[in-house]
């Protein structure tokens, strides 16, 4: 089991990195070349700047029982026909039984925009965004993984 991080734009890489050590897990980060980080812990994989290369070489990296996050449904759509683990930002875990309602309403919400219409906007993050992630990624390892 590993963590792969769609990471360009992700809040949560120090808490990633912080229950990868706990649980000895290797964590890689996918970013372009405008967003190099080094944590010292995590595998660093970068990637060409275009549009939605760092999705691509997540998605292609991405291994049966591996654990993913991202914010984007359509990532989480392909890795999990892969057999991973998707997670989101939030501590959102993305299932086969949720996935379908949430690209659906995706799609409702591109055509309202294109349409001229407004849909909400994410509310802004907080504390509680960060502990309802590290809570929903422990969950997932501590269900999966044998230490």
């Amino acid at each position: 089991m590993r963590i792969l991080v769609d990471a360009d734009a992700c809040p949560v890489k120090d808490i990633i990195v912080k229950v990868a050590k706990e649980y000895k897990l290797d964590v890689l980060m996918f970013m372009d070349t405008s967003h190099i980080i080094d944590d010292g812990y995590s595998k660093t994989i970068i990637v060409g700047k275009g549009r939605d290369s760092v999705d691509f070489a997540l998605v292609n990296e991405a291994k049966q029982g591996d654990i993913v996050v991202t914010q984007d449904y359509g990532v989480a759509a392909m890795v999990l026909s892969k057999g991973t683990f998707a997670i989101n930002q939030n501590g959102l875990i993305f299932t086969n039984q949720n996935i379908d309602s949430l690209l659906m309403q995706r799609y409702v919400n591109y055509k309202v925009r294109e349409s001229g219409g407004k849909t909400s906007n994410p509310k802004k993050r907080t504390h509680t965004h960060n502990l309802n992630f590290e809570k929903s990624l422990r969950r997932i390892i501590e269900q999966n993984f044998v230490r």
